[in-house]
């Protein structure tokens, strides 16, 4: 038999990809309306913490170019020291709320579903900076990553209560407000992520130690979000295994590792986990394809995302140091999805230089795909 014709090679791979992209998906009682989502992406344009309607618009142009769940940018919770910038947008504060609540509905307006990342960034933080200049750097131990003396303060339980509730509130608010679940930040050496790893988690309390009691703290959140939100308003939970400063760490070495620190969480109430890795098309452990994202659901059974260089060629650490990417293709990643390895698909940097790049991949218009340009960062476009 002849091989296809262009044309016809072009629109088989068209209809695989809008066939396969386009099946609906439920986390609790949400219906995204396809496998895509935006990848959370800090962009430090919300003056005063507060999005204005470039953000509002930002997003728009994403859903109604047909990504089906936006994920924001990480957005502070309402504990002091929770930030570092006074340019990322907080999720607490009456003129904030306000502002994301037009976020909100001009994605519904668009025909996207929309959840807020929140975010604490714990020890990655400095004493001085903005937006509360005298609030402390705090964490599991006062460390920062790669260091042996600590830098900022330990946690007390008073300090773990106020950022467990700062949590909660948040996504308290984000149902208040119509948005459509929250994804708690537990990635890349953040706060959360500084108690799972034992890098920097020295604590010798019941929140430090083996992977279980390492796991304690983010799961009091998890079961603090869960109570404060309806019960069919999903809770997204993001990990990694790399850290920002130590792209080689591990919070498992085996699935069985991975298990226990996932298996409390899932039993706290989280709904579906964001798997974060450097490139998506990476198998995680020895003796199997599995990426981070298929351990993850093979394991809990929950709904799982997956991300990592979808649609490039160069993967995120480059980019952090001012490098592009070519374009990539996605066929692996299809494969996949077909397979049911994961359930979404998270898009970043791709979709960052392009807001229409779910359209013009669900339309086999693959040759209209640019390639990176890290002065994407520096719009809202």
């Amino acid at each position: 038999m002849a091989a296809p014709a262009p044309e016809t090679a072009v629109q088989t791979a068209a209809s695989r990809a809008a066939e396969i992209l386009s099946r609906p998906v439920g986390i609790n009682g949400l219906t995204v309306p396809n496998r895509v989502a935006m990848a959370p992406m800090t962009r430090m344009f919300s003056p005063g913490g507060i999005p204005g309607e470039d953000v509002a618009s930002y997003y728009a142009r994403r859903a109604a170019a047909g990504v089906g769940l936006i994920i924001t940018e990480g957005t502070y919770v309402g504990h002091e020291s929770a930030g570092q910038s006074d340019r990322v947008p907080r999720f607490h504060g009456e003129e904030q709320l306000a502002g994301w609540a037009k976020v909100a509905e001009a994605v519904h307006e668009a025909g996207g579903t929309i959840v807020p990342q929140l975010w604490h960034v714990g020890m990655v933080r400095t004493q001085g900076e903005p937006p509360f200049p005298d609030a402390p750097a705090v964490g599991p131990s006062g460390l920062r990553i790669g260091a042996d003396e600590p830098t900022g303060r330990a946690m007390t339980r008073a300090d773990l209560d106020a950022v467990i509730g700062a949590f909660a509130e948040a996504a308290a608010a984000a149902e208040r407000i119509g948005f459509d679940g929250v994804e708690l930040h537990g990635a890349h050496g953040y706060l959360i992520d500084q108690f799972l790893w034992a890098g920097t988690n020295r604590r010798t309390d019941a929140y430090g130690g083996d992977p279980v009691s390492r796991t304690r703290f983010a799961a009091e959140i998890v079961a603090a979000v869960r109570e404060a939100v309806s019960p069919g308003f999903p809770v997204v939970f993001r990990y990694s295994q790399w850290k920002q400063e130590a792209y080689d760490a591990r919070l498992a070495e085996t699935p069985e590792e991975l298990e226990a620190i996932l298996a409390p969480l899932a039993a706290a109430g989280v709904d579906a986990f964001h798997a974060s890795t450097r490139r998506y098309w990476e198998p995680e452990f020895e003796g199997s394809d599995l990426n981070l994202a298929g351990w993850t659901k093979k394991l809990t059974g929950r709904t799982s995302i997956t991300v990592g260089s979808v649609g490039l060629t160069g993967d995120v650490v480059r980019s952090f140091q001012g490098e592009g990417s070519d374009v990539g293709d996605i066929d692996g990643l299809l494969d996949r999805l077909e397979r049911d390895e994961f359930d979404l698909v998270a898009v970043g940097r791709a979709l960052l230089q392009d807001p229409l790049w779910v359209r013009k991949v669900l339309d086999g218009r693959l040759d209209e795909l640019a390639p990176y340009d890290p002065a994407a960062l520096k719009t809202l476009s």
